[in-house]
């Protein structure tokens, strides 16, 4: 090894330092270490480190595309409610912590072994909410395992992360051109994934701590009066509050219900809803959010219809009346609100109180809160103007589109029969499904280009460029021969060296950058000990993966540290011995089925 494998270690270990600080982004960091390797080589004219054209190949490769085609895809899902179809009738018998756990993990595990984890959690939180609140059991121990039931599904396909379509595609790229199949992984990872329920399950009593999650109402003392109507030809009809979901929402209070001219009053859960019912809740405005989007209710005012932008195109917006408003003291229907701003009023908050009246009746006051349905240009149009004290946008409110769940779950299910096949690629099979998604309307070019995580891809990219410099360098070489001598030239040892440090190093920094760094030094000691790579690609995949111990370990774990109250020794408590299980598991598997 010269000086260039002495500089690519040093830019390695700078790019560990700066990635486990996190005082600086993943993408930052990465693209620095990639700018001084290439410099270097520039201005030395050294092959042995990186040209230009090897570190921009990460950006145009195979299984980057792959991952930023699963974002589209995951998407699109998500827009029509289709993953919301597939679980609610799971979700709503639970009776106590264990059942609500078996019933809401196993959905996820099974979804995330085809889609992304962080959309899935996403849209599970809320449904934590739920369940906790309906329950009377701590969400804390709701949370964590949710995260965790997430990263295990991701170990069962080959599509189930995107660190599996990365190092696969770093794989194929070898001299040998091998490369997994979809289902290769789930020789481990159907395993790890059951026993690792079953831990969750046993273990979060006594292991997650009580600290149950503040409710969202007593952090926001905003109460917004919301009307919605209960679809004529819906799912909802003929159904009782609590069989339809609306009886214990987080939150969120049944004040009435309204039919043909008639107050129904304090709503009993055995009320029956039927078509053209007019539902009065108050609530935060979270579950109104999530009211907004349910399947088989709409906002029961007239103005949704007579906008101009297409419902799919359309956003919830917060606007607070200002007293220049010239609709001051004048009713919502009256004023003519919707005809002037181009804008329906779907909820009203005044302070914490609680609105009587239908909403069109509501005379508006200065300081009322406004949630409006429109188009986003109505923030850029309104930011300046002296009608509303504060415009701002609400984070995912999009109107979901019921109507096409039906479309965006068979194409899912083509996706993985192209996938399994022999004859289609990966990347051909995640196109198919995003154009298809597209044609059928799930979801619009603007829309799936904007669900992209760019940074996730973008540190793939940067990542790749490196693993190739530690390769051209020798530096991987020099790595793998040293791990080698540790393990006094035994495989079983060598295999479980490499899934070590990927673990270690997936705990401290991204799991993509994890383990594209440590690919070439797996391949290296390979190649020294005369093995196949497939083994020591198997451990890359799933100890990049199983990433249990610490809340920066995976993004999914950082999504539910602040909504579950944990602590970072909670993650140590409970998820470092859930990585030992995993990695029993793994290096028991992985030598059976792919002998070293």
């Amino acid at each position: 090894m010269g000086w260039e494998g002495g500089l690519t270690i040093a830019v390695v270990l700078m790019v560990l330092a700066g990635l486990a600080s996190g005082k600086v982004s993943p993408v930052g960091v990465l693209f620095t270490g990639l700018a001084v390797l290439m410099t270097t080589a520039a201005f030395t004219g050294s092959h042995q480190l990186l040209t230009t054209s090897e570190a921009a190949a990460g950006f145009g490769s195979t299984g980057m595309i792959t991952v930023g085609l699963l974002f589209v895809v995951a998407a699109g899902l998500t827009r029509t409610g289709a993953v919301r179809l597939m679980t609610q009738p799971l979700l709503g018998n639970a009776k106590g912590l264990r059942s609500a756990q078996w019933r809401m993990l196993t959905p996820v595990a099974g979804l995330s072994a085809f889609l992304n984890n962080t959309p899935i959690v996403a849209l599970f939180l809320p449904v934590v909410d739920d369940l906790a609140r309906r329950l009377q059991i701590p969400a804390s121990r709701l949370y964590l395992p949710l995260s965790y039931a997430a990263i295990l599904g991701g170990t069962c396909t080959l599509i189930g992360t995107s660190t599996n379509l990365i190092v696969n595609d770093l794989l194929a790229q070898r001299p040998e051109g091998s490369s997994l199949a979809l289902f290769d992984l789930a020789w481990v990872g159907v395993p790890a994934t059951l026993i690792g329920l079953l831990y969750l399950i046993g273990a979060s009593a006594w292991l997650l701590p009580d600290r149950s999650k503040v409710l969202a109402e007593r952090l926001d003392p905003r109460r917004y009066t919301v009307e919605v109507e209960v679809i004529a030809d819906g799912p909802l009809v003929d159904r009782n509050i609590e069989a339809a979901g609306l009886r214990h929402l987080p939150g969120l209070f049944l004040v009435e219900i309204e039919r043909n001219g008639h107050i129904i009053p304090a709503v009993g859960p055995m009320e029956i809803l039927r078509g053209g019912d007019r539902l009065v809740f108050v609530g935060v405005l979270e579950s109104v959010v999530d009211l907004h989007q349910m399947r088989g209710l709409q906002p029961a005012t007239d103005a949704i219809a007579d906008l101009d932008a297409p419902r799919r195109e359309r956003c919830l917006v917060e606007a607070v009346v200002s007293e220049a408003c010239p609709l001051i003291g004048k009713s919502i229907r009256a004023g003519g609100f919707r005809a002037r701003y181009q804008a329906a009023i779907i909820a009203i908050a005044r302070g914490g109180r609680a609105l009587s009246g239908k909403i069109g009746d509501i005379a508006l006051r200065p300081g009322d809160t406004l949630l409006l349905e429109t188009h986003p240009r109505f923030i850029e149009r309104q930011q300046d103007a002296r009608d509303f004290y504060l415009v701002s946008g609400v984070a995912d409110s999009a109107p979901l589109q019921h109507d096409k769940a039906w479309f965006a779950l068979p194409i899912l299910g083509l996706m993985v029969v192209l996938a399994s096949s022999p004859w289609v690629s990966m990347l051909n099979a995640a196109l198919i499904a995003a154009i298809a998604l597209i044609v059928t309307r799930c979801m619009d070019l603007r829309e799936a280009i904007s669900n992209v995580d760019w940074n996730v891809l973008l540190v793939i990219g940067a990542a790749i460029g490196i693993g190739r410099a530690m390769d051209n360098s020798g530096a991987a070489q020099a790595i793998g021969i040293q791990v080698i001598t540790l393990t006094a030239d035994r495989p079983f040892l060598t295999l479980a060296a490499i899934y070590l440090l990927t673990s270690v190093a997936t705990e401290l920094i991204t799991n993509n950058a994890a383990a594209v760094l440590i690919f070439p030094v797996a391949m290296a000691a390979a190649e020294s000990l005369g093995l196949s790579p497939i083994p020591f690609v198997i451990a890359i995949m799933v100890a990049a993966s199983a990433a249990f111990a610490t809340p920066i370990g995976y993004q999914t774990n950082l999504m539910v540290y602040g909504p579950g109250g944990y602590r970072f020794m909670d993650y140590v408590r409970f998820g470092l011995p859930l990585n030992l299980i995993v990695m029993a598991i793994a290096l028991l598997i992985i030598p059976w089925v792919w002998p070293l």
